[in-house]
């Protein structure tokens, strides 16, 4: 039986505006327990932060995090879906994009929601389950 992204997703995602630091990201993944932040300009998703974005492109590059903006780092080409999606066609973007998460927008573009790989796995699914125990697992700190 088909599934919809809303019924899977995690609602409320967390998000920050295009001028927010890199510290101000790297906070919220701490403080939440995530490895990603959606990054938005004027309320619409315009980019997505991750914990890796933040090591590759400025750690490893010597920028200061108390001044670069999220818009210097973020991936700004964004695949995204819809609460009324299907699951399947949710797993069919991240396999074609090469992600392990999707943010969820309504029809004006405000994120809603993300939804993983270990979102969309299913009990007794033998190649995405054990992706359903990793993404609940808490983080290591």
């Amino acid at each position: 039986m088909t599934r919809k992204v809303g019924e899977v997703m995690t609602s409320g995602p967390c998000a920050l505006p295009l001028d927010a630091t890199l510290y101000d990201a790297a906070r919220v993944m701490r403080d939440e327990g995530i490895g990603d932040v959606l990054v938005t300009y004027a309320g619409r998703l315009c980019g997505m932060v991750t914990d890796r974005d933040i090591v590759i492109r400025a750690v490893a590059e010597s920028r200061d995090s108390s001044v670069t903006p999220l818009g210097d780092v973020c991936t700004a080409d964004l695949a995204t879906i819809t609460v009324e999606d299907d699951t399947g066609e949710a797993l069919r973007l991240m396999r074609e994009r090469a992600v392990r998460r999707l943010p969820v927008v309504d029809e004006a573009q405000r994120p809603v929601g993300i939804v993983t790989m270990g979102d969309l796995a299913e009990p007794g699914d033998g190649v995405l389950a054990p992706l359903a125990d990793l993404h609940r697992a808490p983080p290591d700190l």
